[in-house]
């Protein structure tokens, strides 16, 4: 498929009836070209989320997709893996140090808070996958607690407080709001609110 006929929906849609296609769009993520790969890493996203299942015996070429040095494939790639979760968490725990990695990407916003999603849909799988990334989302909630993307960081972990997390886990996350809900100001502080709400709700 030459890069001039790249258009990620078209892609997509055919990818969904079409095996050969998707094959095409997962081979293309290590191919040489940055266009290709960014357009076949979204439209690999657009089909996790008409139907993730077909992406489950592609999860490693997903996971290798984080390592490509353009934001949008890695975030593209990220987002597909974090919709991937419910139906293979175990293969999707592959990607937790490159999405440690991608969380800490000073240059780019999107692939900071596609990371946080990853993470706290994983950590809301099983108490100790919660231990296991609850310090990374921790750190994420310091450090970019003034970024333009932190109000959807905080829906991701929204959705975790709820979850099958640790008490633990819980407790400290309850106590992480606290300053935000005490200090805060706006919409971070209503959404602190609601988190620390919902999440002693279900303790």
């Amino acid at each position: 498929m030459p890069e001039f006929s790249f258009d990620p929906k078209q892609l997509a849609v055919k990818a969904l009836s079409s095996e050969d296609v998707l094959i095409d769009l997962v081979k293309s993520l290590e191919g040489a070209s940055r266009r290709s790969r960014q357009a076949s890493a979204s439209a690999l996203a657009m089909i996790a989320r008409e139907n993730a299942e077909l992406l489950v015996p592609y999860i490693n070429a997903l996971v290798d997709g984080l390592n490509r040095p353009e934001a949008q494939t890695r975030w593209e790639c990220i987002d597909a893996l974090t919709l991937l979760v419910p139906h293979a968490a175990q293969a999707c725990a592959a990607a937790l140090d490159d999405v440690e990695s991608a969380l800490f990407d000073e240059s780019n916003g999107p692939v900071r808070l596609s990371s946080v999603r990853f993470l706290c849909k994983y950590g809301a799988t099983g108490v100790d996958e919660s231990e296991r990334v609850w310090p990374l989302i921790d750190e994420a909630v310091q450090c970019y607690h003034g970024d333009l993307e932190f109000s959807e960081m905080l829906g991701a972990v929204s959705e975790f407080a709820v979850a099958s997390i640790s008490a633990e886990v819980r407790q400290a996350l309850i106590d992480r709001m606290s300053f935000d809900a005490t200090n805060g100001k706006g919409l971070s502080k209503k959404k602190a609110i609601q988190i620390i709400e919902s999440a002693r709700a279900v303790q």
